[in-house]
């Protein structure tokens, strides 16, 4: 595995929420910052030989807006 994909979404409870795709790997945050040093860190403990981890962590943030009309 060369990359893998976090799919970030608004906490309903607040802050953020990631899960990888494809690998049992989930973190949350209150401000991305600090979200995207827990993916890092996350992915690390998940793979922690070098070798195997993926090169490139991929980030999609979907965020809802609802507009009123």
């Amino acid at each position: 595995m060369t990359e893998i994909v976090f799919l970030i979404e608004d906490d309903p409870e607040g802050g953020y929420a990631a899960r990888a795709l494809g690998v049992s790997i989930f973190t949350q945050s209150d401000d991305l910052e600090m979200l995207r040093q827990n993916i890092l860190d996350a992915v690390r403990c998940h793979f922690p030989d070098a070798a195997e981890r993926p090169k490139v962590v991929r980030l999609h943030h979907v965020h809802d807006e609802v507009l009123a009309l």
